[in-house]
């Protein structure tokens, strides 16, 4: 991705919107907006009432490995189109303070670009991640987005 400068467009300084991250296996293109009321891909797969998105690439990975389907692994970059708020499934008491930049929203993302080379966890730790959240299901614990 190519980010013109000021320089280049000799329009002076521009804003420039904070972009966040999305993963997932929706296969998604430039300008497409991700909207609730899908499936969800965690808890117990209801129809989606929030959309996720992160400040850290390390979540969105998480985000991509974890989500259902067959398709391959996607992680966008993404601008909220309205207000989000933390998501309390991975902050609070879990991880006071919001380190991963794990967020909610339930006004549309925008799609403005795609991590296209990005490297995953081990493997094994992806076992394991979802053997736990696994025994977390059988458990009856659900996710706080549900």
């Amino acid at each position: 991705m190519k980010i013109r400068d000021a320089a280049e467009t000799n329009n002076g300084a521009t804003p420039f919107a904070q972009t966040y991250f999305h993963g997932t296996k929706a296969d998604l293109k430039l300008g497409d907006f991700i909207e609730v009321g899908y499936q969800s891909n965690y808890g117990q797969q209801k129809n989606a009432k929030y959309i996720f998105l992160t400040g850290t690439l390390d979540a969105a990975i998480w985000g991509a490995e974890l989500a259902l389907g067959h398709g391959p692994e996607r992680i966008y970059l993404v601008e909220p189109t309205g207000d989000m708020e933390n998501d309390p499934d991975l902050t609070d008491k879990k991880f006071p303070g919001n380190p991963t930049q794990s967020f909610r929203s339930t006004k549309p993302l925008r799609v403005v670009g795609e991590v296209t080379v990005w490297n995953g966890h081990p493997e094994e730790q992806v076992i394991a991640m979802k053997a736990h959240l696994e025994k977390l299901k059988e458990l009856g614990v659900h996710s706080l987005n549900d």
